[in-house]
């Protein structure tokens, strides 16, 4: 499967568009590759050879494209994707790399049909610094790379075949699912630790400052689990907006398992957690 593309198009030069455009450089996987964004972010972008010509006009990044990969918060790629529907080229295939699925994909489904074709995209890869001088073409390697088609029938669509063939190719392991089962897992999985690392970082900075708790006593265990909270709100705001049901849900279920835990701080069933969190570390751990 050929998986070079003549001319990509990055709308968004952050952390993940630019890693994107720094991974198709280093493997040869596109002839040209047009970012979109800011002036100044352009300039950054350039400077760090994550893209070979930027600007700031839509039609302009998208022209004659094959592919258009939108790596922009949640909330821009969904205002972005009926802008694409009269500019973007009936050839191209256009993907995305948002942290929720559901509405992007609802919203692609509502703009376009087979031409341009649209795959959902999110690579479970990243780091807490956001930006494109911190992109890396190695931040897909050995990822988790979930894609949702719209239609099942599009896995056999020449365009799509080639992309899973480049998020291979990237070091990626491509991973198929349905939009809504990924916000749910994700809730679970990726929204809540996030929440739960910040919500304990805010917490003990509110101790500190009512009762002058020593946070230099922090040690590893502590800086490991606050790690998260160096990511911005303005990354989390709208997968929060875009996921609100299932991360209230996983966050009503993480307050029941604490009141438990509260409850039985003196008696076995304690242990019985402690065990329970051990054998998925295990887990984990065999799975790489």
């Amino acid at each position: 499967m050929d998986m070079t593309f003549d001319k990509v198009s990055i709308v968004g030069l952050g952390l993940i568009g630019g890693s994107w455009g720094l991974a198709l450089k280093k493997y040869g996987l596109a002839m040209r590759r047009i970012g979109f964004g800011r002036p100044a972010t352009i300039a950054r972008a350039l400077a760090v050879d994550a893209v070979d010509e930027g600007t700031d006009n839509l039609g302009k990044a998208v022209r004659e494209a094959d592919l258009i990969i939108l790596a922009a918060p949640v909330g821009a790629i969904l205002d972005c994707i009926p802008r694409l529907k009269k500019i973007a080229p009936s050839k191209a295939l256009v993907t995305d790399v948002g942290s929720t699925k559901r509405l992007i994909c609802e919203r692609a489904r509502e703009t376009f049909g087979d031409a341009p074709l649209f795959l959902g995209g999110h690579p479970l890869a990243g780091k807490e610094r956001s930006g494109v001088e911190h992109a890396d073409a190695a931040l897909f390697a050995n990822a988790r790379y979930v894609l949702t088609p719209l239609e099942e029938r599009h896995l056999e669509d020449p365009r799509i075949k080639a992309f899973v063939s480049l998020v291979t190719a990237v070091g990626a392991r491509p991973h198929i699912m349905d939009p809504a089962r990924h916000d749910h897992a994700l809730a679970f999985l990726s929204h809540l630790p996030q929440l739960l690392s910040s919500a304990l970082a805010s917490l003990i900075a509110d101790e500190s400052l009512e009762t002058r708790l020593p946070v230099e006593l922090a040690a590893s265990g502590f800086r490991d689990v606050t790690r998260l909270a160096e990511s911005p709100y303005s990354v989390w705001r709208d997968i929060c907006l875009t996921n609100l049901e299932n991360i209230q849900l996983a966050l009503e279920a993480l307050v029941e398992k604490l009141e438990f835990m509260k409850q039985h701080l003196s008696d076995q069933e304690l242990e019985r957690e402690f065990q329970q969190a051990l054998k998925l570390r295990e887990k984990l751990r065999e799975t790489g």
